[in-house]
């Protein structure tokens, strides 16, 4: 992309690329793939495609949804029942649900067990993984209008400014008391992957169920049916959370010397059916972006790790990400602004008020070069 030799068709990894190179003018639009099958795609992965572009000041479909994916809760069983608790104890509200691990890991310790910790948050600033995690907490604590579908930021909003300050206090506290694993904060993405594997710690809120998939792959069958894929609790007044999802997308780059090639396999390889073998072929580690191919096929409900990930992705409530609705959130995420706060407040024993206001003058001061306008 930056020499100009480009290929006739590549993916948005990683997924905020769509909106950035789309922004630049980068990107061919996929208007006419996408309205052969409009009807079936989910909105959000119809969202996170649709993107916004600088020079003809209008957004467009840019990437055409091949898989979408989330983030649900990966639990091991028996750390739970050897803590002297079942899998019902879990509240069903956010801040209780987490909670309970904290007081798992207490259990475990006081029978002398010293390797492992309650929570597996992300509290990084490397990767996409800490990003995720912070966007989430931001949903469930009401900061789901941080970025709105025109554009623009909403950081003066008391509402979501308390969210954003609960979502930076919450994970910080937790590793602040010893429920996350001191190295927690050094983690990239494959990390919280290995402590889950490791039984290193109980629960692990990580996107996909790669964790599940991995461990089946490697034939640790026994190891597979301990660990419940569960997906998010309620919010702390006991309202639904929207995941916020992803999707992978086929991009055709301008400069591509074989468009109408490109765009004839993207026509193929968004039909229902090939969407469903290609995400059955990862063995449901992504979802295909439409919900009625997993309606019409069992094979999604007989496994429960599969089922409750479905369930999740597809049937219940999700959200796009922030930055298909302005690229200025892409290069947030790139900063790890708001994980870079995780990181003064536990290092640098900065208060959670005093980190909020600096993210915030970062966030906007990106949010002043990348402005939205209408057409």
């Amino acid at each position: 992309m930056q020499t100009g030799t480009v290929p006739d068709l590549f993916p948005n990894n990683p997924g905020e690329i769509i909106a950035l190179y789309a922004w630049d003018d980068k990107l061919v639009d996929v208007d006419d793939v996408i309205e052969l099958q409009k009807g079936q795609f989910v909105d959000t992965a119809l969202l996170n495609s649709y993107c916004y572009n600088k020079a003809e000041k209008k957004r467009s479909y840019y990437g055409v949804p091949v898989t979408t994916g989330c983030l649900p809760n990966h639990i091991w069983r028996p750390l739970v029942e050897k803590a002297g608790f079942n899998m019902e104890d879990i509240p069903k509200t956010w801040d209780a649900f987490y909670d309970f691990f904290k007081e798992v890991h207490k259990k475990l310790r006081a029978q002398g067990v010293r390797n492992v910790y309650g929570l597996g948050l992300n509290v990084t600033t490397n990767g996409v993984d800490p990003n995720n995690v912070f966007n989430y907490f931001t949903i469930a604590y009401g900061g789901g209008g941080l970025v709105t579908k025109d554009g623009k930021l909403h950081l003066d909003d008391p509402q979501v400014r308390e969210a954003v300050l609960k979502a930076l206090e919450y994970p910080t506290t937790a590793y602040k008391q010893g429920f996350v694993p001191p190295g927690a904060i050094n983690w990239n993405d494959a990390d919280d992957n290995n402590a889950f594997h490791a039984k290193q710690i109980v629960m692990d809120l990580d996107g996909t169920i790669s964790t599940e998939v991995a461990i089946l792959s490697q034939g640790k069958k026994e190891d597979y049916d301990n660990i419940v894929t569960m997906g998010l609790a309620l919010s702390n007044d006991g309202q639904v959370v929207p995941s916020q999802s992803g999707s992978a997308c086929g991009l055709i780059p301008k400069g591509a010397k074989n468009v109408t090639v490109a765009k004839d396999f993207l026509k193929y390889w968004s039909q229902p059916q090939i969407l469903n073998e290609w995400a059955k072929t990862g063995l449901g580690r992504n979802l295909p972006p439409m919900a009625s191919v997993v309606k019409n096929d069992p094979w999604w409900f007989e496994d429960p790790h599969r089922a409750a990930y479905t369930k999740q992705g597809l049937l219940s409530p999700t959200v796009a990400n922030f930055w298909a609705y302005n690229p200025a959130y892409a290069q947030v995420q790139n900063e790890h602004v708001f994980p870079n706060a995780w990181a003064e407040i536990v290092k640098d024993g900065v208060t959670s008020q005093v980190a909020l206001e600096k993210a915030i003058k970062r966030a906007e001061e990106i949010f002043a070069k990348y402005q939205i306008g209408q057409s």
